[in-house]
């Protein structure tokens, strides 16, 4: 076997060379060399996911820039503009990506794992990686030939709202002079069996004889995205799409144009109708248009429906009501959340929206973006889990773990992607965050996975090699991929330990003492190599900051070793491993307020900058606070963050354009300024700001989870004095209870005790 590799090897070297290519195969043990050696040289999911992205990049080079007459999606229109700061020189890109507004909001139902989404001007892709629908407004060309209509990717401002009540929609609205253009997006379903619905319902006023155009894309946020084939339906009732797909219009449009590649855009023919009833183009450029007439200074109304899944029928034509249905549907699966009460209204908006955001993604498997990122990692579903959690939503993380076991190995391994070794001690981790948090004793068919599940972490980790700075760690792997190339990350071997704890915890309650034993030895035994290994490190350095791996220097890749601070706390809040890591990179990788990650993502991470500011307030840090007001200020209108932020554009630059890690980490972040926990005590109000203690108003928390039981706490902000006042349905005893509101005294009240009032005169 080994000497038939060497040959297909010598085969590829020798048919390269002949063609005048690079030699593949010293190129890529030259690119090796930049790594530690591995098992995984590169997860073959992230080749297959990356291959995609690109692929679509291909289409876009060959489609956009010698296109660029056709009116593209708002990303395009402003990356592919040299007079605009979002233009991105391509000259020696041979894919062209969206790099500068990623950034759409997803719409759709709870327990349904399908997301339509809309970009920031209101163009909407109802199917994952499909083309999607634009609205317009059109009026008579002028002598010119021109047409002076509003285009929303056009604008420079757009007013864009999520809106939570009844249930999740998104509104778009554009002016121009006394123009207006509306869209009020949403999905809808009569029950958890029902096919779902996407509604869009448009309002179009003009002062003249103008036309609502609805326009067929062939394109997303992302890109171009194929359509052979468009047919107009009788009584121009709708269109169906790549004879697969169906649009209803409500009522019929009053005139239909469709196009082809060879033809131009269907822009540029609007508004004379052209009488066809379909249209085919082999370069899969089809577009269309239905248009609604508009009297002058009188608003029209229309709508679309479309089936996001298979309809029985070729045409339906009945469309029930759902909305008290879907309005029922999340008063069910997010209701039961209460919402936080405090005097910062952007801030209750972002954590509503938030929640929202999580419980989309969780229809059984968490998914941590409804587009790019529509797969799954353990990694992002148990910190999203972690957030349900703590929102008081246990019976979806309860749904998420048992779904976990299936994809465990025979060798105990929890698999989603491979070469990544910390996902054994995340499943762990949430199982012990779960039975915490809830009360509840392990559920009996979960003990054998976490068995095989602890003795992977042990068998896993290198071991007998004293001389080496990775000895009884785990192997070089490509962790977290906004970490480097394959290295020995201290961010997996924390999550080893935190596994093993956890084990050891879920073990006792199964009444497993020895097994149990046996893995509180192995994590003890596992954090003493860690700390071995980082005094080595720190003896070169002279620093206690923690690098990524043994090998790195300092750099943004620290960021993944603060896992150890939060949400793990396996050392004390004020360690000089934190503090200084934390000193590093708050003074060499933050940009405009938040961190920036150099690597993978080239850009202003909100997670990331959220998991600072966590770490920064529990070492009592008041840095944390402007790590806060950072984040929330890049929030987009419908209360989103993207993987990462464009520095001077302010759009999403990498990943989802919705990250649902990031809405996680908002909840996590406010539910903390009110109640956490350190070891066996429960800490109350240490991050609530100055500012809203000022504000003269209540401030409120809970009734909501923690490991000890469900906890409220109210803060009475009168003018002489503040009063906290906390009630608490614990488990078990009354846990031991800190006070550390910030600017005033630490305070241990007595275990009876369930109010303390805090003179303003005695402020520090």
């Amino acid at each position: 076997m080994q000497m038939l590799g060497k040959t297909v090897a010598w085969a590829v070297s020798r048919t390269a060379k002949a063609f005048g290519f690079l030699d593949p195969i010293k190129l890529f043990a030259q690119l090796n060399l930049f790594s530690q050696p591995s098992e995984v040289a590169f997860p073959i999911e992230l080749l297959r996911f990356g291959f995609s992205v690109h692929a679509r990049g291909m289409m876009n080079y060959c489609a956009i820039q010698h296109n660029l007459d056709w009116l593209w999606p708002y990303w395009a229109q402003r990356q592919f503009n040299p007079q605009d700061i979002s233009f991105v020189p391509r000259a020696f890109a041979v894919t062209h990506l969206n790099l500068t507004h990623r950034n759409w909001t997803a719409l759709g139902v709870p327990g349904y794992e399908n997301y339509p989404i809309v970009d920031p001007r209101g163009l909407i892709t109802p199917f994952y990686d499909g083309w999607s629908i634009d609205a317009w407004l059109i009026t008579e060309k002028d002598v010119s030939g021109k047409n002076e209509g509003l285009i929303p990717a056009h604008q420079e401002n757009v007013e864009q709202q999520l809106i939570f009540q009844p249930f999740l929609k998104v509104r778009t609205a554009s002016v121009q002079k006394k123009s207006k253009l509306t869209s009020n997006a949403w999905v809808e379903r009569e029950n958890e069996t029902a096919p779902p619905l996407l509604r869009i319902r448009f309002e179009a006023v003009s002062e003249n004889k103008s036309w609502l155009a609805v326009a067929l894309r062939p394109y997303n946020p992302e890109g171009v995205s194929v359509i052979n084939h468009i047919e107009l339906l009788p009584e121009k009732r709708g269109w169906r799409v790549n004879k697969e797909k169906t649009i209803y219009f409500e009522p019929p449009c009053d005139a239909h144009i469709f196009s082809q590649y060879q033809e131009n855009d269907v822009y540029y023919k609007l508004p004379e109708p052209d009488g066809l009833q379909s249209v085919h183009c082999p370069v899969g450029l089809a577009t269309a248009a239905a248009l609604f007439e508009i009297k002058p200074g009188q608003t029209r109304e229309a709508a679309i429906y479309i089936p996001l899944e298979k309809e029985k029928n070729k045409i339906q034509t009945f469309f029930p009501d759902a909305s008290a249905a879907t309005e029922a549907a999340w008063r069910e699966n997010a209701g039961h959340a209460p919402p936080p009460s405090f005097p910062n209204d952007p801030f209750r908006f972002l954590y509503e929206a938030s929640l929202h955001t999580v419980v989309l993604h969780s229809p059984r498997e968490i998914f941590p973006g409804p587009f790019t990122y529509k797969h799954f990692w353990f990694r992002d579903a148990a910190l999203i889990s972690h957030a349900l959690l703590c929102a008081g939503l246990p019976e979806r993380v309860e749904k998420v773990i048992d779904a976990f076991l299936f994809r465990q190995k025979k060798s105990g391994y929890f698999h989603s992607q491979d070469g990544e070794w910390d996902s054994n001690g995340q499943v762990l981790w949430i199982m012990h965050k779960f039975c915490q948090m809830t009360g509840c004793s392990p559920k009996c068919e979960w003990k054998k996975p976490i068995l095989q599940g602890a003795r992977w972490i042990t068998r896993k980790r290198i071991t007998g090699k004293p001389e080496l700075a990775h000895n009884g760690l785990f192997p070089a792997g490509f962790s977290a991929e906004y970490l480097g190339p394959n290295d020995f990350y201290y961010w997996d071997d924390f999550w080893g330990v935190q596994g093993l704890n956890s084990a050891v915890w879920l073990l006792q309650k199964y009444g497993e003492s020895e097994a149990a034993q046996e893995f509180k030895n192995d994590s003890n035994d596992f954090l003493a190599s860690i700390e071995t290994s980082l005094e080595k490190n720190n003896r070169c350095q002279n620093s206690s900051a923690m690098p990524a791996s043994p090998y790195r220097r300092l750099d943004s890749g620290s960021i993944g070793s603060l896992v150890a601070g939060y949400p793990l706390r396996l050392w004390p809040e004020q360690d000089l491993r934190f503090t200084e890591t934390m000193d590093y990179l708050a003074d060499h990788c933050f940009v405009k307020g938040a961190f920036f990650q150099d690597i993978a993502h080239a850009g202003m991470n909100p997670y990331l900058t959220l998991h600072m500011a966590q770490n920064m307030l529990r070492a009592g840090d008041p840095r944390y606070w402007k790590a806060i007001q950072s984040i929330a200020d890049l929030a987009t209108s419908t209360g989103q963050w993207p993987e990462a932020i464009h520095p001077q554009t302010l759009g999403g630059c990498m990943g989802d354009g919705q990250h649902a890690w990031a809405s996680a980490e908002w909840i996590m972040m406010i539910r903390n300024l009110f109640v956490r926990e350190e070891g066996e005590t429960l800490i109350l109000c240490s991050g609530i700001p100055s500012l809203w203690l000022e504000s003269k108003q209540t401030l409120h928390w809970g009734p909501a989870p923690t490991e000890f039981g469900a906890v409220e706490v109210s803060l009475q902000c009168a003018e002489e004095n503040i009063t906290i006042e906390w009630k608490g349905a614990w488990h078990q005893a009354a846990p031991k209870i800190e006070i550390r509101l910030p600017g005033f005294e630490r305070l241990v009240p007595q275990n009876t005790a369930s109010r303390i009032t805090f003179p303003r005169l005695q402020k520090n």
